[in-house]
């Protein structure tokens, strides 16, 4: 999921980027309404994080630019902005919420979640789902189930699963899962690879009649459905 944010403090711009990042988001940033524009109209953003006070113009009048420009996409204003009619506006401006600073990282990515789930009607839900037997990987919430049961995934296990599941009935190398997942382009002297796999496996099928995923003696692992 593609995430922008505007915001003009440096410190702020940095913060959200390594928490996002951490959760599996993939993060621009801007500081300027311009290059927030451009961003916009070049790129497929799930969802903008705006201020108020940006440079080279207005936060209220660009989220009403975003919004013209895509209807799906998500908005939360992060601002200092403490005033009610400040609120007001940027909520009629086409804005989902509003959070004043200072804030918890964990109540807006809360909230992030929330509106992405509300935005997913809007998304074509192929794109964003990815299902094998009863085991269901939610791309934009981030969110694993088998059957009814929920499967909380560290950022590593899930990009783990996904490209498991991406790559259904072939024998993936502990090779290939270090380059792809750890972005290890060399030999390295690690068991990485099989340290994830076992807390990722006890995840997957502990509990469960069918196994999907199984070792290859001496190559890797395989995802079967």
């Amino acid at each position: 999921m593609n995430i922008l944010i505007v915001q003009r403090d440096r410190e702020i711009q940095k913060y959200l980027k390594k928490g996002l990042k951490e959760l599996g988001y993939t993060v621009e940033i801007c500081s300027d309404r311009d290059d927030a524009y451009y961003h916009i109209k070049s790129d497929n953003y799930n969802l903008a994080i705006l201020d108020i006070d940006i440079e080279n113009g207005n936060g209220i009048e660009l989220c009403s630019e975003i919004r013209e420009i895509n209807k799906k996409i998500g908005i939360i204003f992060l601002s200092s902005e403490n005033d009610i009619e400040k609120k007001v506006q940027s909520l009629d401006s086409g804005a989902d919420d509003y959070i004043t600073k200072p804030f918890s990282f964990i109540e807006l990515a809360g909230r992030i979640r929330a509106i992405l789930r509300r935005c997913k009607g809007n998304i074509n839900k192929t794109e964003n789902n990815l299902t094998i037997k009863n085991l269901k990987l939610d791309l934009l919430t981030r969110e694993a189930k088998r059957g009814d049961r929920e499967i909380e995934l560290t950022y590593r296990e899930f990009a783990l699963l996904e490209y498991l599941i991406r790559n259904k009935n072939l024998v993936l190398s502990r090779t290939m899962i270090r380059e792809k997942i750890w972005n290890m382009n060399y030999t390295a002297n690690t068991n990485i690879v099989d340290v994830y796999m076992t807390h990722l496996r006890n995840k997957i099928d502990k509990g469960e009649e069918e196994k999907i995923i199984y070792t290859v003696r001496g190559v890797g692992y395989i995802l079967k459905g």
